[in-house]
């Protein structure tokens, strides 16, 4: 197995600066927050449920889309190069594999200022997807003038045969813009639900976890996204099938993927409205492993992070190895601070005398003895980055997450058959080692699939895995190598039901560290008479407070859902503060539990009487006026003791214009404008 590279610089680079804070967000870095369209949210690498010599790549931007968004609508950029990038050998610098896409746009009725009228499209996106088989030293096209369908905006817009497209629908105009590339990958560009989920506001309110009762951030908001399905042949650096790997842990199977965005470096604005690019390309955005640069990187670096390549991730490599999130899994440190991370709690005296807390030695004092022999620990092998000094003591597990990969070797595998000892051979569970020294979403193409339809699938992915290993009799019987369920999941490639925000929390309180046989501090050898013990339930119940995204998952290519709608039905209740009554006053409405709401059936109105439908003011009194533009009330209704539902007609005369529908309970009031044409 290879030498790690670059191990002196590592050295010292572990040692010379402290490590950060947790968030999670899309607006991961300052400079990108202002930069949406080329702001990459996520990115996904999985082997494909439908085809188990597939594999599929997503690379998410344009975070917080707002379904309903106009007049200007989100879009991929222009001026914008986005790349996906695969690297299959750790001996070469770089990736090895390179998609690239640009999107072009053309106004089909310039006179108007939807986006959708007459079934033309204005803005309307195609895009060339070129592909690099050789590190971005050469590229050839293989998709032309690509098909993006457009934002699903309403049924006017998409459905109706006369002022929209036409389509039978969303779903249907989104099929249509599936392309097959000539080298054969199938590929999709456009707006998709976001399928990321998280408690955005319990993490940032400094770590107010929600575990079970989150709210997530993200939910209703759309993205675009580039999703890729491709043989594993193709990205195999030997061109092999996933048929003639020699086990599903084969070494020669694993990839490491990112995505980025770039602009060109000079933007200039003239007058008149115009903005020229020049320049060559510089890049402003990139993501390989979740959470890496929310989560790890100082607010002071971020940008910079954004700005290199994995292949230039040395220099950051410091910032794992005593993540700052540790500090608030320890009691002795800031536990107590954070009272949302208490179920998590990093081991001081693992095995009676190991301490992983920050700062601390780890498995330091075993550097270099004959206990580490044949082990990955070893000198001979990589212990000189995975035991640098006796106070990085998460170099033997965060940092091989995030930066090398994980190899099938002892002590990297399940406690399973190894006897009380950590460093013996265990039951192999994973092995994504690609040696490279930086950022990388890391998979092992030989794994096969977890049905999403399985009993055993679990969004906990790997850690779940680990779980049944050590726990579950089909599996925790011999050492011998087994698929377990969700040996596929994060943190080995990333499916899109995985909960990565949990696996990472819990990876930082240690999970991992026990799931190899570095148990918790309330287990004592030979004394206590499971290592299953209370701290590590703790650990393995913990969660992030959303578990899972709002919508489900499409089980065909793309996979991710169709993006929410604009359109949604009567207008959402809204409220603002009235100089007269300083009451809250509901300017039209759509059902709100507990909330006074009117609706009207039909607005415009083109006869002489309109319906109006009210909710919300269940066993109160209403009074209703309907009011002309004079002020003069040309109609009235009392209700006594409201039901759930009321319907009401009222007479509107011959006289068009507008008028207003006023209705007021005890507790609130409503105002609805009507349009008699």
């Amino acid at each position: 197995m290879k030498k790690l590279i670059y191990m002196v610089g590592l050295l010292a680079l572990i040692c010379q600066f402290p490590s950060q804070s947790l968030a999670s967000s899309h607006r991961e870095a300052p400079l990108i927050s202002n930069d949406p369209l080329a702001d990459n949210t996520d990115v996904y690498a999985f082997k494909s449920p439908t085809n188990p010599e597939n594999i599929v790549l997503i690379a998410n931007y344009i975070p917080f889309e707002h379904p309903a968004g106009g007049p200007n609508w989100y879009s991929f950029g222009e001026r914008v190069r986005y790349e996906i990038h695969v690297d299959n050998n750790a001996g070469t610098p770089g990736a090895d594999i390179i998609y690239r896409f640009t999107f072009m746009k053309t106004n089909e009725d310039p006179s108007t200022f939807f986006l959708i009228r007459l079934g033309k499209e204005n803005l309307k996106t195609t895009y060339n997807c070129e592909r690099s088989m050789d590190g971005g030293r050469s590229f050839t096209t293989i998709i032309s003038n690509g098909s993006v369908p457009p934002p699903n905006i309403g049924p006017r817009s998409i459905e109706n045969t006369t002022v929209g497209l036409g389509a039978a629908s969303y779903d249907d105009l989104a099929k249509k813009s599936i392309m097959t590339a000539s080298t054969g990958e199938k590929i999709f560009c456009g707006p998709v639900d976001d399928p990321f989920f998280v408690d955005l506001g319990g993490i940032f309110d400094v770590g107010n976890v929600r575990p079970n009762s989150g709210r997530d951030a993200v939910a209703k908001f759309n993205c675009h996204s580039i999703v890729i399905e491709v043989p594993v042949a193709t990205l195999q650096k030997n061109r092999k099938t996933v048929a003639m790997a020699s086990n599903i842990l084969d070494a020669d199977y694993v990839i490491g993927v990112y995505a980025s965005a770039s602009r060109q470096r000079i933007r200039t604005f003239y007058s008149g409205g115009d903005v020229g690019m020049d320049g060559d390309y510089v890049q402003v955005s990139r993501l390989g492993m979740p959470l890496t640069n929310e989560a790890i990187i100082p607010i002071g670096l971020k940008d910079r992070w954004n700005s290199v390549k994995p292949s230039d991730d040395l220099q950051f490599a410091s910032y794992f190895v005593n993540p700052e999130l540790g500090l608030y899994m320890d009691d002795s440190q800031f536990g107590g601070a954070v009272p949302g991370l208490a179920p998590l709690r990093i081991q001081s005296k693992s095995l009676g005398g190991f301490d992983f807390r920050n700062g601390k030695a780890g498995l330091f004092s075993l550097k270099g003895t004959a206990a580490l022999n044949g082990t990955a620990l070893s000198e001979a092998a990589f212990g000189s980055i995975l035991l640098p000094n006796p106070t990085s003591p998460r170099a033997v597990d965060i940092l091989p997450i995030f930066y090398t990969g994980v190899p099938n070797l002892a002590p990297y595998q399940l406690a399973t058959g190894k006897g009380g000892n950590p460093l013996a051979a265990g039951k192999p569970f994973i092995n994504n080692f690609l040696p490279t020294l930086g950022d990388l979403l890391r998979l092992n193409m030989a794994v096969p699939a977890t049905p999403r339809n399985s009993a055993d699938f679990n969004s906990l992915g790997l850690v779940y895995a680990a779980v049944l290993g050590l726990t579950d009799g089909r599996f925790n019987g011999s050492t011998a190598l087994q698929m377990i369920p969700n040996m596929d999941g994060f943190p080995n490639g990333r499916r899109l039901e995985d909960d990565v925000t949990t696996i990472e929390l819990q990876a930082v309180g240690g999970v991992v560290l026990a799931a190899i046989g570095l148990w918790y501090d309330d287990f004592t050898p030979n004394v206590t008479a499971s290592p299953v013990t209370p701290k590590l339930l703790s650990t393995l119940g913990f969660n992030a407070g959303v578990t899972k995204n709002d919508t489900t998952f499409k089980s065909v290519f793309p996979y991710e859902q169709t993006p929410w709608r604009a359109f949604r039905g009567p207008v959402y209740a809204g409220t603002k503060q009235t100089n007269a009554t300083n009451k809250a006053e509901r300017i039209s409405s759509e059902p709100v539990d507990g909330k006074l709401s009117v609706s009207v059936l039909g607005n415009p109105v083109s006869g002489d009487e309109v319906t109006v439908e009210i909710r919300g003011a269940k066993g109160e009194n209403l009074e209703m006026d309907l009011v002309n533009t004079a002020g003069q009330i040309v109609g009235h209704q009392s209700v006594e003791s409201a039901g759930t539902t009321e319907t009401k007609t009222f007479k509107l005369g011959k006289q068009i214009g507008t008028y207003f529908l006023r209705t007021v309970s005890p507790t609130e009031r409503s105002t609805v404008k009507i349009i008699r044409n």
